[in-house]
């Protein structure tokens, strides 16, 4: 019984790591919801956690190894 339980808890635990989400996918789904709010000069960029500088990180992508950032404003 010991066994059946840790083995449900292991399960759980890494259902998270399992459900890794595109970063394009993500960035479309943000931008969606920008773009709903009127706002019309952004970027969304996915770069690697502890690359975000100055910008926004308004979602995580690829299990958590890539960050979505954003930054209000044209593209420089």
């Amino acid at each position: 019984m010991k066994i059946l339980m840790l083995a449900v808890a292991l399960a759980i635990a890494s259902t998270p790591a399992l459900a890794r989400k595109d970063c394009e996918e993500l960035k479309a789904e943000i931008a969606a919801k920008i773009e709903k709010k009127g706002v019309k000069a952004y970027t969304l960029e996915a770069v690697k956690k502890g690359e975000e500088g100055d910008r926004r990180v308004v979602g995580t992508c690829d299990g958590g190894a890539k960050v979505i950032v954003y930054k209000r404003g044209k593209a420089s």
